[in-house]
Parts: structure tokens; C-alpha cells; sequence
């Protein structure tokens, strides 16, 4: 094989050398051009403009998170509360100042603390919009190496991490739901105090929750002493626990340290949602197996009165039921071993249920969802819960020639975006589990349906947050699979009908659980009612008594809000 000849061009080496002899000849006027064209972009007119702005891609940070990034800056020496009600964009905000702050030079090692189900999320909002080398923390060296680092503050709160964490200096630390910060008895609070830092952002959308110390503590963590010792903040300015006094000298000091955008003003136009319950009619045969289940869930709740675990257990049964024929094999398939080891033999029961079963030949909610698929023509993200269920919708989907792709928690991090992206540019369906209600934005997509209807309103929220939210420029509609005469049917005319959660703002639904103190434990309460009703009726009467005091809940807290947001704004 001949060897490609090489030659170099050595034109520009005599007149080099004879300008480095005679030091002239190095500008012409087309140099000098270029030159001036270049330091005009480069320079800097005033220290108000915002060099962030012209580094962001993918995304136009709207007028009132720009005002916000310059008062921060400009005003508040980087020490802010940003309390922007939800979903205007708070970690966009805090992102356009750390990227602001690190391109002037005063910011080279930054920590950002959130809760541990938004650690990805940060660090690809981070990574994707800011170009920003923002690393999830996961190794104990990362505390010192990573000059950008998103983790978990229940995590940095534990030793040995805590220990690592206070040895460092921050330039900026960033702290989301910071409102978890408000008790100074907690380890959050004691952490976040103590860490070495030069700015400081807290993000929360409810600043005052109920005491007007939780503001105190806020503000303390932020600028200690900026309301002085705890005793002259309350006779200064707390009539009672909740109520303020000297309210304009008050709103004064908070406009100091908070900044708070709201949809009343007008800065985020959101898109609609549009609710629609798909009632799905079940074959004889499946009707036939979910009577069946039912039937041996009350018997067997009698029998097992005392083992409270074990009656909700069959709850799940009944719940699985109404999702596919498959989520229901599992646990039936487990209960038919466990009868055959303690008894010797197969329960009749159990038998019973496993042939009611095997005669289900189709699946009505399937169905249903194909058809759906079809009449919508456009991108769909389906929600299950059970991976059953979800492998038994992508076999069907994959039958019919409509391309899906799964996504959930077993996946890897680099498989969840792998997913994302197929969903985005080629799949018209995402069939997600519960892992898809968390850390992922999808605002390429406006159609969801939830094919299982979760227990606790707060997750059904999360799923309809991946969509409906800042940066969706179209309607959103929402598909409710109720199947007819379940405990399926009874929730959702619980969460549509009782409760009005479609309507609520969001975020609201978590301050009215958290103040019945039912935000963790809801879906075990309404599994009680269905276990402990005699019939349906029963189930509708108790269910309607918990609307009810959501209902007067809400409206109390909306009062309450009301009042605060007047003392913060005037008027």
C-alpha cells in the first residue's frame, strides 16, 4: 500500500518571520474590525445585565424569573427566600443565579440540598438547561471533589457525610423545600445553619405554613439577626401565634430577604386540564372473577379481624382485580402456594378463584386503552400500578402495531433517559409504573391516562405534574379508567366528585392532607373503610364524610392564605 503524500503550505513563514523582525505589519483595518466586533461581544455594558441570559438553550426564562435572578443579585447580595407559588419556576431561578454567579467568577463550589426524589431531577435541569457540570451525589469522595454537587439532605444530615459536608466552604447553597427547615429542634435546621456559606438561596412555596416563627427560622438560617433575637421578633411583631402586628414595618423586613411571584399576577398563563372518567363495562367473565375476589376478601377479613396486615393484603387483591387479569395471577398464585403448604391441600376458595380467572379470555380495560390510543393520534403517557400489568399493556400494544416503550423504577439512569428519549422522538406511548410520577418532565406530551387510579390524591398530582406544568403551551386532557361497580369507581368519585382535586392548584392537596395529618397515611384509611363497610353504600357514606372535611379544610386554608398573602403585599 503507497503512503498518502503529505505537503505543508509554508507561504505564511517568510512574511511571519519579517513582521517579528520589524515588529510592523501586524493589523490591518479588516483586523481591527473583527477585533472591535469581538470585544462588543464580550463586553459587559453595566453590572446589572444578566450574562447568564445568553448561555441558555432550550428554553426562555419568562419576565419574572429574569426580575427575580437581577433582585437577587443586585439587591439581596445572593441571600434570598425565593417563595414563588408552585409552578412558576423557582428552580429555574435558582439555576439562572448559580450559572449568573459562576460566569461573573464568584461562585466556583456550589451544594445543592433537596429531597432525595428530586436529586435527578436537579442534575438534569442543571446539566441540560445550564450547561452546568452538576453531579448527583452518590460516593462519600464527591462531597470533596465535585465542584457542583445535587444531594439528598437526609443524607448530608447522617454521619459520616455530615462531618464531610461541614469541613467544606460553599460559595452558594441552595436548599429546595425549604419550608422542612422551619423547626430549629430539627437536624435539617441545625445542618443548614452551620454550613459555611457565602450565598444562600431556600426554595419553598409555602414560606408560613402556621407559626409566624417557621418565617423567623427561615429568615434566621438566611441572615442571622435580621429580626433580631426570637423574643424581640415576637413582641415586635406576632399578635399570636398566627397573627402579625406592626404589619407594614413586618412586610418591609420580608420584601428584605423573600421574593414571592403568583398566578393572580399574572405571570404564568397555564394551560388547561380537561378530566374525562372513561367508565369500562367488564365481561361476564371478568365480572364473574372481581365478584369472586370480593366475596373471598370479606370472608377472609372476617376470619383474619385481628391481623390488620393481612386484611389489607386482600384490599390489594381486589384493587389488582381492576387492573388486569395478570396483576391478579401473581398474588393468587401466592396464595394458592401458601394454601397448599399450611393446609396440605388447595383451598377451595382459592381454587374457585384460580378457574374464574383462567375463564377471562379478554380484557375489557385493554381494550378500552387501544381504542383510545387510536382515536387520540398523538403522544400518550399511560400510568399502571403493577409491572404485570404494564408487560401485559406492551405485549398488547406491540400486537396492534402501536409503538410503546416501558418506564420504571428497576431501570438504571441512563436506561430511564434512554426511555425518555424514545418516547419523545419515536414511541407514541410511554406505559409507565409508579417511578414515572417522579423527576421526569414530559411537557412534549399532553394526553395521560391513568389506567389505575392510585389511593393517595398526592401521587395522582405527581403524575399530572409531569405534563401540566411550566413550559406546556397546550390543554392537557386526563383519561380516568373507572371500572363499573368496583372500589376502582368508589375513589375516583371520591378524588373527582368529593374531593375536586382536578381543579385544586397545585400543591394545594398537600397542605390540606398534611394539616388532617393524612398526607402519609390516606391510602391505608380508605383501604380500612372499603375492608370495614358492609356494602357499597356503606363505602359512598364514609367516603363522602372524608370529602367533607377536606372540603372545610380547604376553604379554612384558603382564608388563611388569603390573610397572609395581604399582610406580605399590602392591601
Amino acid at each position: 500500500m503507497q503512503s498518502v503524500p503529505i505537503r505543508m503550505d509554508r507561504k505564511w513563514l517568510g512574511p511571519f518571520q519579517e513582521r517579528v523582525e520589524s515588529d510592523t505589519g501586524w493589523s490591518t483595518w479588516e483586523w481591527f474590525q473583527l477585533a472591535v466586533e469581538a470585544a462588543e461581544a464580550q463586553a459587559v455594558p453595566d453590572f446589572d445585565t444578566l450574562q447568564c441570559l445568553n448561555t441558555l438553550t432550550g428554553f426562555t426564562p419568562l419576565p419574572h424569573q429574569t426580575a427575580t435572578v437581577r433582585r437577587v443579585i443586585n439587591e439581596m447580595n445572593g441571600r434570598a427566600i425565593l417563595a414563588d407559588e408552585v409552578g412558576l419556576g423557582k428552580t429555574i431561578e435558582a439555576g439562572m443565579i448559580l450559572k449568573e454567579y459562576l460566569l461573573r467568577g464568584l461562585v466556583k463550589k456550589a451544594l445543592i440540598l433537596v429531597p432525595s426524589s428530586l436529586v435527578l431531577q436537579w442534575t438534569r435541569e442543571l446539566n441540560q438547561k445550564f450547561q452546568l457540570p452538576a453531579m448527583a451525589h452518590k460516593q462519600s469522595w464527591m462531597w470533596e471533589q465535585c465542584d457542583i454537587l445535587v444531594a439528598s439532605i437526609d443524607t448530608a444530615k447522617r454521619e459520616p457525610h455530615r462531618e464531610k459536608v461541614l469541613s467544606q466552604t460553599y460559595d452558594l447553597l441552595i436548599v429546595d423545600e425549604a419550608h422542612k427547615l422551619k423547626n430549629r429542634r430539627t437536624k435539617n435546621w441545625q445542618l443548614v445553619n452551620r454550613i459555611r456559606k457565602k450565598y444562600c438561596l431556600l426554595l419553598t412555596a409555602t414560606p408560613l405554613q402556621n407559626q409566624l416563627t417557621e418565617l423567623f427560622n427561615l429568615v434566621t438560617l438566611l441572615k442571622p439577626g435580621h429580626f433580631g433575637q426570637e423574643a424581640h421578633f415576637q413582641n415586635e411583631y406576632m399578635a399570636g401565634k398566627r397573627m402579625p402586628k406592626n404589619e407594614e414595618r413586618l412586610r418591609e423586613e420580608v420584601r428584605r430577604v423573600m421574593i414571592r411571584n403568583r398566578r393572580s399576577d399574572g405571570h404564568v398563563p397555564l394551560t388547561k386540564r380537561h378530566v374525562t372518567t372513561i367508565p369500562i363495562a367488564l365481561s361476564p367473565e371478568e365480572r364473574a372473577l372481581y365478584d369472586g375476589v370480593t366475596q373471598f376478601v370479606r370472608d377472609r377479613s372476617r376470619q383474619e379481624a385481628g391481623d390488620l396486615k393481612s386484611a389489607l393484603s386482600l384490599i390489594v387483591l381486589q384493587r389488582e382485580v381492576c387492573s388486569s387479569r395478570d396483576a391478579a395471577f401473581l398474588t393468587l398464585f401466592k396464595m394458592f402456594q401458601r394454601s397448599e403448604q399450611d393446609e396440605g391441600e388447595i383451598s377451595p376458595e382459592v381454587t374457585h378463584l384460580v378457574n374464574l380467572l383462567r375463564a377471562v379470555k379478554r380484557q375489557s380495560k385493554v381494550e378500552r386503552a387501544i381504542q383510545l390510543f387510536k382515536e387520540i393520534d398523538e403522544k400518550v403517557i399511560l400510568f399502571t400500578e403493577y409491572r404485570a400489568t404494564q408487560d401485559m399493556i406492551l405485549r398488547s400494544l406491540a400486537a396492534e402495531g402501536i409503538p410503546a416503550v416501558p418506564y420504571r423504577g428497576g431501570f438504571a439512569r441512563n436506561k430511564k433517559d434512554w426511555m425518555m428519549e424514545l418516547f419523545q422522538k419515536r414511541a407514541q406511548v410511554m406505559v409507565a409504573t409508579e417511578a414515572g410520577g417522579e423527576g421526569i418532565n414530559l411537557q412534549f406530551c399532553r394526553h395521560i391516562i391513568n389506567y389505575d387510579m392510585p389511593w393517595n390524591p398526592m401521587r395522582v398530582e405527581q403524575r399530572i405534574g409531569r405534563v401540566h406544568r411550566l413550559g406546556q403551551t397546550r390543554d392537557v386532557h386526563i383519561y380516568n379508567f373507572a371500572t363499573e361497580n368496583t372500589i376502582e369507581e368508589h375513589i375516583i368519585w371520591l378524588l373527582q366528585e368529593k374531593i375536586n382535586m382536578f381543579e385544586m392548584v397545585i400543591g394545594e392537596l398537600e397542605t390540606i392532607l398534611e394539616q388532617l395529618q393524612m398526607k402519609d397515611n390516606l391510602e391505608q384509611r380508605l383501604m380500612q373503610i372499603v375492608l370495614e363497610s358492609e356494602d357499597d353504600r356503606e363505602i359512598r357514606a364514609r367516603l363522602a364524610d372524608i370529602g367533607e372535611n377536606i372540603r372545610e379544610t380547604r376553604e379554612k386554608i384558603l382564608a388563611e392564605t388569603e390573610h397572609r398573602e395581604r399582610w406580605i403585599h399590602g392591601g
